[in-house]
Order: structure tokens, then C-alpha cells, then sequence
């Protein structure tokens, strides 16, 4: 028997190592395949935008898709990588048999283990043709020399083969979703997108200690670059109730009840804002189908602001000398909302995105319209920040006060994580 034992697994071990080394084998270049139809290279600069991926792998200031953006996580500093056609130091030696073994087992050109920082757990379930599109988009952009960053990870974080290991345990490759025989056509490519090319549950998901989104979890909420990342389902403590429309606003540009997207969220807007209409229509759809739609609050009617005032007077005051001009005049501003108390981040379990927007501001993208709101980093001291975050928390939730609000921000502002 204990024959018998060793052998099996001796046989199993040769086994996955056969496996292994088969599917991380460098797969030659091949330049065959350079010429690309137009509407081909046209759809897949939509799908860039609906997967935001110049947003990680563009850095500030710097050429479209040629890496170097660092993304913070738990475990260290990822780094996106130089995706220009450039041969050298970019995909310019990728076939398109490479880069769909990237997009679905996470595997580069040369055999080695991507860092799930890049979201093939969603991207293997795209379609071929998706799959040719991004392809053909990626491949006509223009050449950038730009090597690739290191990485900044933690051991045993930085041992790459470790990752195989990681794919075992969480990698569900299930393939393309298939429709929904009960939902609208909409509906169904709505949920083709948010969980797979879109990958919005990369943040909206919590994660477990080794990095992976926990399932049973879907949507409930998680974190991102040191912000708090809402629920997209019934556990969503949005005053305002969410609808189509409303997530259409909010993820093409700003929405009247809820505002705009800051933090990681502004890229994604930003991404959006110059895809098809259809798309992010139908991304509104689906998300739409799983938020709770709650009754109108009385806080949001019944406005605390003399409560809050006599708890918190400092705040009250602050808020009073350099807040209330643009918001408390209803809405009248452009880019503001009628409440304050509309934005989901009053009401989240911590405080983090209101400190970081006090301490940052909020600037709209370069070359387009949208909310602007000065940094306070230099005129308030953290004590300050603290004052004003706890008197909008009294004021406009009906959550218990947060803790440590005074730590929180000088924590912000000594690391500077703001994306």
C-alpha cells in the first residue's frame, strides 16, 4: 500500500509539473497576422475603455499604455506594464495566441505567472472575438520604448511561481457567461461586461488574505488604493436610491442625486465617458437589477444640522467658513449636489474617502468639465479635518460617529495615497 501511495503520487506530481511547464512555455512570435480591419481595431478601442485599461497601465503625465503606474496593494507595489506594440519593451513580439493566453490563464509571453493585480480572473471570460478586437486595438497604438518597473512586493509575495499555487486555489475558469433566459438581451450583455471585461467586482468585492476575492461576498463592498469601495447590491447604505438612469449619469459623467466618481472610481468614469452609449447603458442595467431600491430617508428630509452643531461646534464652524458656500446652497452650484448627505461615503463604515477628498480636492479630468473643489491639505490641520469629517458624519448619517478620525488623516496625508 504504501507502494501503491508513492507511486500515485509521484505520478500526480509528474503530472502537474507536465501541466505546468506546458502551459508556461514561451510561445513564439509571429508576425503573420499585422494587418487588422478597421471596424475591428474601432471596437476594440471601445472594449479598452469599457476594461479601463489605460488606467493602469498608463502613467500620469505619460504615453497612452506604456505601464509604469504604480498600484498600491496589501502586499506590496504592482506596476502596470508597457502594453504598446514596442518590440523591445512592450507586446510588439506577442501573437495573438500570447495574448489570449495572458487575458485568460494569467500567463505571459515567456512562461511566467502574472500577479492577479491584472484581472485575469475576469478577462478569462471574454469571447474570442472581444479577445481579437483588443488585439488589433492594442497592436496599431503607437510604439513606446518604456521598460517595464519592477515590482515592489513583500516576501514570499515576490516568488512569482508561487502564483501557480494562487490559480489553483481561486482560478474559475468557467468561460463566457451565458445569458440569463429571463432578463432582457440588455440585461445579459450588461452582465457580460461588469463581470468580465469591466471586472467591477475587482473592487467592489472584498478579498481574502491571500488577495482573492471571497465569493460568497459578491459585491458587497471592498477597497481600493486606500479607498473604501461601496456595495453594488442590497447591502448598499446610499441614501438616494440608485437606479438606471441614475447609474448611467454617475458612470458617464456626474448624476444630480449621487454625484461624480473620485479616487480609483474617476478613471473608470473617465474610461467610460468615451465608450459606447449602448455599453455603459447596459452596465447601468445589470448593476441597477442587484442594488436595493430603499424608501426616501427622513435624514435626508430632516437635515440634523443643529444637533450636529452642538455636538461637534469646531466642525460646525469650519464647515460653515469654508464649506458652505458651494454646499449649502442646494445644489444651485454647478456640480454639487442638493445634500451632502446624498454622497455614499458620508455614510460608509470609515471615513477614509471623505478625508482623502478634503485633503485632495477634486479636479476633473484634463480636458473636460466637471466638479471642482480645492485642496485643503495646506489651510487645515489634521485636528481641523477631524472637527469638519465628524460634524458631516452627525450631521447628514445617522451611523455611529467614526473613531479615529484624527489618525486617519494625518495617516492620508503622510502616505499620499490618493491615486
Amino acid at each position: 500500500m504504501r507502494r501503491i501511495f508513492f507511486s500515485v503520487l509521484l505520478i500526480a506530481a509528474l503530472a502537474a509539473a507536465a501541466l505546468f511547464f506546458a502551459t508556461h512555455l514561451t510561445i513564439p512570435e509571429d508576425r503573420a497576422q499585422r494587418a487588422f480591419a478597421p471596424d475591428l481595431i474601432k471596437r476594440g478601442g471601445e472594449l479598452a475603455a469599457l476594461g479601463y485599461c489605460a488606467s493602469c497601465h498608463t502613467e500620469e503625465n505619460c504615453k497612452p499604455f506604456a505601464g509604469g503606474r504604480p498600484l498600491a496593494t496589501p502586499f506590496g507595489t504592482i506596476y502596470g506594464t508597457n502594453i504598446t506594440p514596442d518590440v523591445e519593451t512592450g507586446i510588439g513580439q506577442w501573437s495573438q495566441a500570447a495574448f489570449n493566453r495572458a487575458m485568460r490563464d494569467g500567463v505571459d509571453r515567456a512562461g511566467r505567472d502574472l500577479y492577479p493585480a491584472f484581472p485575469y480572473d475576469h478577462f478569462t471570460k471574454l469571447t474570442d472575438e472581444d479577445l481579437s478586437a483588443l488585439y488589433a486595438f492594442l497592436m496599431t497604438r503607437e510604439p513606446v520604448h518604456a521598460p517595464n518597473r519592477a515590482n515592489e512586493l513583500a516576501f514570499p509575495y515576490n516568488v512569482r511561481p508561487l502564483l501557480a499555487g494562487w490559480k489553483l486555489l481561486y482560478m474559475n475558469k468557467e468561460g463566457v457567461p451565458r445569458g440569463d433566459g429571463s432578463k432582457s438581451a440588455k440585461w445579459d450583455h450588461g452582465a457580460y461586461l461588469v463581470e468580465a471585461l469591466s471586472h467591477c467586482g475587482a473592487c467592489h468585492t472584498p478579498r481574502d488574505r491571500l488577495g482573492a476575492e471571497i465569493a460568497s461576498q459578491h459585491f458587497d463592498g471592498g477597497e481600493a488604493e486606500d479607498w473604501w469601495v461601496p456595495p453594488l447590491n442590497r447591502t448598499s447604505p446610499a441614501l438616494v436610491p440608485w437606479n438606471e438612469e441614475s447609474l448611467f449619469n454617475y458612470l458617464s459623467s456626474w448624476d444630480a442625486g449621487h454625484g461624480g466618481g473620485e479616487g480609483p472610481m474617476k478613471a473608470v468614469v473617465s474610461a467610460l465617458a468615451t465608450a459606447p452609449e449602448q455599453d455603459v447603458r447596459a452596465i447601468a442595467v445589470y448593476i441597477a437589477s442587484m442594488l436595493a431600491k430603499p424608501e426616501e430617508s427622513e435624514a435626508r428630509a430632516d437635515d440634523k444640522q443643529a444637533e450636529a452643531a452642538q455636538a461637534h461646534p469646531a466642525g460646525a464652524q469650519l464647515y460653515a467658513g469654508i464649506c458652505a458656500t458651494c454646499h449649502e446652497t442646494g445644489g444651485h452650484v454647478p456640480f454639487t449636489v442638493a445634500s451632502l448627505g446624498q454622497h455614499t461615503s458620508l455614510h460608509a463604515p470609515d471615513p477614509r474617502n471623505v478625508i482623502h477628498v478634503i485633503l485632495e480636492g477634486i479636479h476633473p479630468s484634463e480636458g473636460t468639465v466637471g466638479a471642482i473643489m480645492p485642496s485643503f491639505a495646506d489651510a487645515l490641520g489634521d485636528s481641523q479635518v477631524a472637527e469638519i469629517v465628524s460634524y458631516l458624519r452627525a450631521r447628514f448619517s445617522g451611523g455611529q460617529q467614526w473613531s479615529g478620525v484624527e489618525q486617519e488623516a494625518a495617516r492620508i496625508r503622510s502616505e499620499g495615497t490618493s491615486p
